[in-house]
């Protein structure tokens, strides 16, 4: 029989103080799911970026590859935290990486703008991780 589908509500999210520990602990990575310009603009050390829309003239559509492209560099054994610019993108992308059997994924609550309200450390950089 096939695992239950996920939703929204099956999501942990968590909020910068915790992801913070949780990344600097080396137990988990950190997977941006913001566009590669955004990325550029400042992003978590160490954060991998794999864009989970792309805004087109046409407006926002998903990445078709979100998945295996998350596939190409983690496994779903991994203890990864998602983040966005503020928890609405990661929060989808844990639900596709959830149904696409990821068991260990968190969104970060609030993202990149909360954490960089906060005061934590960014790196900037114009290549993607």
């Amino acid at each position: 029989m096939a695992a239950p589908l996920s939703y929204e509500k099956d999501v942990v999210t968590i909020d910068v103080n915790t992801t913070k520990d949780l990344v600097i602990s080396d137990n988990h990575r950190c997977l941006d799911v913001r566009t590669v310009e955004e990325f550029k603009k400042g992003h978590l050390e160490n954060a991998i970026n794999v864009p989970y829309l792309f805004f087109t003239p046409q407006g926002k559509e998903n990445n078709p590859h979100f998945v295996q492209q998350v596939l190409s560099l983690c496994n779903r054994e991994d203890h990864i935290v998602v983040g966005c610019q503020s928890g609405a993108r990661s929060q989808r992308a844990c639900v596709d990486l959830l149904n696409a059997g990821f068991n260990n994924v968190k969104n970060m609550g609030g993202g990149y703008g909360a954490w960089v309200a906060n005061g934590f450390d960014v790196k900037k950089s114009e290549e993607t991780c």
